[in-house]
Parts: structure tokens; sequence; C-alpha cells
């Protein structure tokens, strides 16, 4: 993997969501689309609603990644492990705190019902 894809450099945000810089250009890397998101967020919530952000943005990020390395390694735990630079049983632990253990690929949703 290239030294730039590892530090999120690239595509983030490149999918068509609406994230960007303000000037219409995404993101240039992992940093400026979680700050996006994150000011985004800040925005939404009242004041007195703004306790255990850095749990929740944690918890969502690392939730997320988790999910992406599984699909991408085609639910291979070994490879997953490696790929994130974690042993194998940290990464059971963490697929159960986030409900993904036993993995099994989650719907991309459009589908009946």
């Amino acid at each position: 993997m290239e030294d730039g894809a590892m530090r999120g450099e690239g595509r983030a945000g490149a999918s068509g969501d609406g994230s960007d810089r303000g000037d219409g250009n995404p993101p240039s890397s992992l940093r400026e689309f979680v700050h996006a998101r994150v000011t985004e967020l800040f925005a939404r919530m009242a004041e007195e609603e703004c306790e255990g952000v850095y749990r929740l943005v944690i918890l969502e990020v690392e939730g997320s990644l988790l999910e992406a390395v599984m699909q991408q390694t085609g639910g291979n735990q070994g490879r997953a492990a490696r790929i994130l630079g974690i042993n194998r049983g940290t990464l059971r632990k963490k697929l159960r705190e986030h409900g993904l253990f036993p993995w099994a690929p989650q719907p991309t949703g459009g589908g009946d019902g």
C-alpha cells in the first residue's frame, strides 16, 4: 500500500457524498475528512449535548474501519489483523465490541425491506 493511502490521502471524501473543504473539492486527507465531519456534528448539536464526543467519534471511526477491513479481506481475520497492525485476539475483541463478530458482511442497502 502506498504511503499516501496509509495516511488517508487521496480519495477520502471523493464518493460524492457532499463532503468537501467548502471549496467544492474533496478533502485531501483523512484528517481533513474527519475534521469536516466533526465540525458538522458540532453544528448540529446543541452546546449542552456536547459530552462524550471523543468516545463517540472513536467508536464510529473504529467500527467503520473494522467493517471496511473485514470486507476488504473477505472476512479473513489473520489478514485483517495484519493490515490493522493488531493481533487477531484484539481484532476479535474489537469485532465483538462493535457487534461484528462472528463476521458476516453487512447489507449495503437497496433491498426490499
